[in-house]
């Protein structure tokens, strides 16, 4: 065949396409397992990071994980256990389908239930885990992430000044009334006595959001968290 036709240039063309292409998928299905896991155990550091656990530089994720994860299960809005457990990759999912994950994690400072919370900020996705003392209604620790928002502002949620104030709040009235936690201005906490945190200076609408996310997410867990603070007294 002449090297210098077009049809040359063409069959040439097309091989070589194939070849990479080939070779591209073959390095993307060898790279991926690693790939997902590496995803899994990010979400398992942000578990872990609810319940004020940081692994150490070089630490194994996963293995930190079930050393401090006694057990994870689904809950209905009823406060019932259910058959499955909690997909690492899949929480958000589960949640949508009222399948409520719970993560009880053994601290220094006793048992903790972690549970993730879903909403949307200024500029896309927000989550996070909460996790609370065995009473089911005072927070232990908070994680806080985001997928877009404006650094300096809404991006604060993730910053430690900002998730440190959930400590000790309580989601709960005396009476037993779920209230979950207001996110508000300096100068405009409530009069009642409702828990709140101060929102971030300058993003209103991520903080607006994070209110909206703990009350949403966190709601559908009243008969469960219930089922704790009756099992404390």
């Amino acid at each position: 065949m002449n090297r210098q036709s077009n049809t040359y240039t063409l069959i040439y063309s097309i091989i070589l396409v194939a070849v990479v292409g080939v070779a591209l998928s073959v390095i993307y299905q060898a790279l991926r397992p690693k790939q997902v896991e590496n995803i899994n155990n990010d979400t398992r550091k942000q578990i872990l990071a609810a319940a004020l656990i940081t692994p150490r530089e070089g630490q194994d994720i996963a293995q930190l994980y079930n050393e401090h994860i006694e057990s994870a299960f689904l809950v209905d809005k009823d406060g019932n256990k259910i058959s499955g457990e909690p997909k690492i990759d899949g929480l958000q999912a589960q949640v949508q389908k009222g399948e409520l994950p719970v993560f009880e994690c053994k601290t220094d400072k006793g048992l903790k239930y972690i549970l993730p919370v879903y909403g949307a900020g200024l500029w896309g996705p927000i989550w996070g885990y909460i996790a609370f003392d065995a009473n089911g209604d005072t927070i232990y620790g908070a994680y806080f992430a985001h997928q877009g928002e404006t650094p300096g502002l809404g991006a604060e949620i993730e910053k430690n000044e900002f998730r440190d104030q959930f400590e000790g709040k309580n989601i709960f009235t005396a009476d037993g009334t779920f209230q979950s936690v207001q996110v508000v201005k300096r100068g405009q906490e409530p009069k009642d006595g409702s828990a709140y945190v101060h929102a971030i200076s300058g993003g209103t609408i991520t903080s607006q959001g994070v209110q909206k996310m703990l009350f949403t997410s966190l709601e559908p867990y009243t008969a469960f968290l219930t089922g704790l603070k009756n099992a404390e007294k």
